[in-house]
């Protein structure tokens, strides 16, 4: 098992805001992907964005579609 400090999961959260940022919405496989961690990680790494605001999580079927909240896109959030 792995275990992540709390430096890395935050790294790792901004890592995420800002593939969001360059890439619009995008399924959680895709972010996984764009930021090259591992999914437990990235995982963390939301849920520390989602706590603070940063982004909206949305089910659509089978795939979690994530993005950044109107607030972090300026007002011009597809979610």
């Amino acid at each position: 098992m792995d275990a992540w400090k709390p430096e890395e999961i935050g790294d790792t959260a901004g890592k995420v805001w800002n593939f969001l940022q360059r890439s619009g919405e995008s399924s959680l496989t895709a972010v996984e992907r764009g930021v090259g961690a591992p999914k437990p990680l990235v995982c963390m790494a939301i849920g520390w964005l989602a706590r603070e605001g940063k982004i909206a999580l949305r089910q659509e079927k089978r795939t979690l579609q994530l993005g950044l909240t109107d607030t972090e896109r300026g007002g011009n959030s597809r979610m």
